[in-house]
């Protein structure tokens, strides 16, 4: 018998492999931070370890993606909900320029991805600031993370120029180095909140570091229109393939507003979207055409955009969003099936984050990101169909064991990397502050919209 670090047994192993197998009493053997073999019990016979997880009849399955999230605003969460309107610019911008910091950033990102890791994300997509600090919070939790460095055509709190996160990127790239699970991005916010110059300069940065982009795209209906350098009254997908900007190294987040020829724009070059149904829904600012999108073969991930905009940061809730409202378009409950939705969680995720021969399904090679998913709670039972149960009955709570890499980060409900009261306290002192602030926020911006 061969000797390897791990094996996962006595589970239904949902590999979402390109035939989309199922193992109903399925092995995972992981040897060096890889997966070695998925197959039937028959495995059990072949490989010995000293580490040998029985998943107690629940689902094995791969580590979920979150392509499109702000994640220190956990530290905002459940702020601003009194009916305002313009929430973005009226109340979110302001409390992050009030408050935003460096030990603030690198505490609710401690807290976020503890939480990611507890409801079994392996693998998150960010766009904030000073990400160095989001990278250190990240690689002690032991989660993978593409993070984005904004920039964006105003001060902010870590460039003090307009368009400073570029020279900012630039400057902590090197640090990046040290992560073997962590990477930079550049996160342009939006194309209208920067000049077509300036987005050519992120083009241009991005192809000579060979590092990722990611954006907001059509998440509000109005976004054409604020284009100021849009001249010839494009499309916002479009005009970004008008001046040069589009690549098949871009997350396009949202997406909410995009046509058929923008989808069509979107599949030439190579982009894929990050669909954020929940947040979306939650904020009345669109629905995405993601059945047209699938159909014509365009990389969709899910995400949860950030935690003022959908609340949560697990996928769970999302993932039962991504099926009900594309039904509810069209009119079909035949539309989205929830084997369609999980591979959206997880292989989808890791197309749209460029990982797909890394990650995103459980297939001999690729590395050990996987979750199990308990089926003995009252919630889960019965669990006749493993997809169903996880798009439309599981929750957080319901994933007992999260792996990356081979490292199990989390098991039985314990997180294994990280002190989680520590992180706790961490947050709590920036409390009493958060709160005097927003209440005053609220007041200013609820008057704003009387006045309007």
């Amino acid at each position: 018998m061969t000797k390897v670090d791990c094996i996962i047994h006595n589970g239904t192993v949902l590999t979402i492999n390109s035939q989309m197998e199922v193992f109903d009493k399925g092995v995972v053997v992981i040897d060096k931070g890889e997966i070695l073999a998925v197959g039937d019990g028959s495995l059990l016979s072949d490989y010995d370890t000293d580490k040998k997880i029985d998943a107690q009849r629940g689902i094995v399955m791969p580590g979920m993606v979150n392509t499109h999230c702000h994640l220190p605003m956990i530290a905002f969460r459940g702020l601003g909900e009194e009916g305002i309107q313009d929430r973005l610019m009226g109340y979110f911008m302001p409390l992050e320029k009030e408050l935003l910091c460096r030990e603030l950033i690198y505490d609710a990102t401690l807290i976020g991805t503890m939480d990611m890791a507890l409801s079994g994300i392996t693998t998150y997509a960010d766009m904030y600031y000073h990400v160095d600090e989001m990278a250190r919070a990240t690689a002690k939790v032991g989660l993978r993370a593409l993070l984005g460095q904004t920039v964006i055509g105003f001060p902010v709190v870590d460039a003090k120029e307009p368009y400073g996160g570029l020279a900012y990127a630039r400057n902590i790239r090197g640090q990046f180095d040290k992560y073997s699970r962590v990477a930079l991005a550049l996160a342009p916010h939006a194309a209208y909140t920067l000049s077509a110059d300036r987005l050519r300069e992120v083009r241009a940065m991005s192809d000579e570091l060979d590092i990722p982009i990611h954006i907001h795209i059509d998440e509000f209906e109005t976004e054409k229109s604020k284009i100021v350098d849009n001249a010839k009254s494009l499309s916002v997908v479009r005009y970004l393939e008008d001046i040069g900007f589009l690549a098949d190294n871009m997350i396009l987040a949202h997406c909410n507003h995009v046509d058929d020829e923008d989808l069509k724009v979107i599949k030439e070059k190579g982009c894929g979207i990050a669909h954020n149904p929940m947040a979306n829904s939650k904020g009345a600012t669109g629905t995405a055409p993601i059945m047209e999108a699938i159909e014509k073969g365009i990389p969709v991930g899910l995400g949860t955009d950030g935690p003022m905009g959908s609340n949560v940061i697990d996928l769970f809730k999302v993932m039962t969003y991504a099926c009900t409202v594309q039904r509810m378009r069209k009119m079909d409950r035949t539309l989205m099936t929830p084997d369609q939705v999980v591979h959206l969680a997880t292989m989808g995720g890791a197309k749209v984050l460029g990982l797909q021969d890394q990650i995103g399904s459980l297939e001999k090679g690729k590395q050990a990101d996987i979750v199990i998913v308990e089926t003995q709670s009252l919630n889960m039972l019965p669990c006749h169909d493993p997809y169903a149960a996880l798009v439309f009955q599981a929750n957080p709570h319901n994933v007992r064991t999260t792996m990356v890499d081979g490292q199990v980060i989390m098991e039985n409900r314990v997180l294994l990397t990280a002190n989680m009261e520590e992180a706790k306290k961490g947050l709590e002192k920036w409390m009493p502050k958060i709160q005097a602030l927003a209440k005053n926020l609220a007041i200013k911006a609820k008057n704003n919209s009387a006045a309007i």
